[in-house]
């Protein structure tokens, strides 16, 4: 089995050593027997960090907690003189006079660009008037038919021809495997694929089930692991670091090289395919149809770094959306063990799976209890007052806590904790209830709202009924499902399931 990264926790345990480590633990234990209840103890000097860094192994469900405590919304200081001074949030008012209301008071920041350097200039890291071009760069590449109707056709023969066959083997040997991984190695071909018109091959394998390296994988999840480290300790630890060049932040820059070095191979078999006549992996003609070739000719985009901060964001995009998201559908369902039904093998099309309502519903629970980014971060441009009366001052750091707005009984009912699809559900069961983006925030809301958002249902929606159809998920007893903590919300530990053929 392929590790998807070293132990995240070892890692903040190295940031952590930058700061004082005889405070760390002092706090982290004394705040434990002194403090009854869960609201962060506010030491002096340190202020509220130990009880953050006491908790980062389940922060977002400390989160939660917090905020159901302190009703949906808690101010936090950092040590004295980091300039760490947060609004934790999960209150649907204030979502949306961020989001909307107010939204040129509430860019991402510069702080937020430093956090993903690596993404610095793309969408991903811009807001306002900086952002319009890009943003409308974006929507008018992913509103393409034909880029479009060739996604759907790349997802469908993945399915086709790289997940079924894979899933087929590991059923008639009954072997247990990372249900996880396996996502996200399928993932990583359906993002690359349309964006390079190259298919890396992740989800292939062999007779003895040996798969290709996922460095390139795991070096994208490092990108995202110190990107929650960077959130949780004062930017100047995380510069003493990269000058020493030592814990994440040295774990970071190689990932960075991978990273980087993968979207330079990616490009030039691109123009290799481009020189000699051939077809993109994406499309079945000769006219390309892939995502880079509407950038790599654009003059806004010739510096080659910027070019590679779009491309990451479009593969993160992509990757990461449905990836993290595939192992929390299945959880549920396997868990409740669907019992065998008649069928043949089956491969669902897009269009087979519009009509289908609860699927969606399905899809839209998971995304509340297990959005796959947790948290979003905003910076404030100007004085303001919250509509929960939250002053908030210039500079301030906002922390949007999706994980926990997901998770209020006063926002879902006594079930909120519950997976329930039929919330989702009209009393006819025929269509969805409407639900506002700024209380279910998985897809984002009013100006960043996610270009992509029906491509990635679709993608979603194929996987799931295809894989359902043609098999019976059953868990493996034992394991621990819990999330990582980092930004993106991934298994800890992975998810391991066996498969059973649904027979005719």
């Amino acid at each position: 089995m392929i590790i998807m990264s070293s132990s995240f926790s070892q890692e903040l345990l190295i940031s952590t050593l930058v700061l004082l480590v005889p405070m760390y633990f002092y706090f982290r234990y004394s705040s434990r027997s002194k403090n009854s209840t869960m609201l962060p103890t506010n030491w002096p000097i340190l202020h509220m960090l130990p009880s953050f860094l006491a908790n980062s192994h389940n922060l977002h469900d400390y989160l939660s907690i917090v905020l159901a405590e302190s009703g949906h919304n808690f101010k936090a200081h950092g040590p004295v003189g980091s300039g760490m001074r947060l609004l934790i949030t999960c209150d649907p008012a204030n979502v949306r006079h961020i989001f909307t209301t107010n939204y040129t008071n509430f860019p991402k920041g510069a702080e937020f660009a430093a956090i993903f350097d690596i993404m610095a200039g793309s969408l991903f890291t811009i807001d306002g008037a900086p952002s319009l071009r890009p943003r409308a760069k974006i929507q008018s590449v992913l509103s393409n038919p034909r880029l479009v109707a060739s996604m759907a056709t790349c997802c469908r023969d993945k399915v086709e021809n790289g997940l079924l066959p894979l899933f087929s083997h590991l059923a008639s040997t009954g072997t247990p495997f990372d249900m996880q991984e396996v996502f996200s190695r399928f993932m990583f071909d359906l993002a690359a694929t349309p964006l390079f018109g190259v298919d890396p091959g992740l989800l292939s394998f062999s007779l003895d089930m040996s798969m290709p390296p996922m460095d390139v994988a795991v070096a994208m999840d490092t990108v995202m692991e110190v990107g929650f480290i960077r959130h949780l300790i004062p930017a100047s630890c995380s510069k003493a670091m990269r000058r020493l060049n030592i814990g994440s932040e040295r774990k970071l820059r190689m990932a960075h090289t991978v990273v980087r070095r993968f979207a330079a191979e990616m490009i030039e078999e691109r123009s290799k395919i481009t020189l000699n006549g051939g077809r993109c992996a994406l499309s079945n003609d000769d006219e390309h149809e892939d995502i880079l070739s509407s950038y790599i000719n654009d003059p806004d985009y010739k510096v080659n770094d910027l070019l590679h901060a779009v491309l990451l964001r479009f593969m993160l995009a992509g990757r990461d959306m449905i990836g993290t998201t595939l192992p929390w559908v299945f959880s549920p369902i396997a868990s409740r063990k669907v019992p065998a039904s008649t069928g043949a093998m089956m491969i669902f099309e897009p269009e087979d799976t519009k009509p289908l309502v609860y699927l969606r519903a399905a899809l839209y629970e998971t995304l509340r209890l297990y959005p796959p980014a947790p948290i979003e971060r905003k910076t404030v441009a100007a004085a303001d007052i919250m509509p929960s009366g939250h002053e908030v001052k210039v500079g301030d750091t906002i922390l949007k806590s999706l994980h926990s707005m997901g998770r209020m009984e006063d926002l879902w009912g006594k079930d909120c904790l519950d997976y329930n699809p039929n919330r989702w559900l009209s009393k006819d069961g025929n269509t969805l209830t409407y639900v506002p983006s700024h209380k279910f925030l998985a897809f984002n809301s009013g100006s960043r709202i996610c270009p992509g958002k029906e491509i990635a249902v679709m993608q979603m929606k194929t996987v799931v009924a295809t894989v359902l159809w043609n098999f019976d998920v059953e868990v493996v007893e034992g394991q621990i499902i819990q999330p990582k903590p980092p930004c993106i919300l991934q298994m800890k530990n992975g998810f391991i399931v066996k498969l059973r053929k649904r027979e005719l």
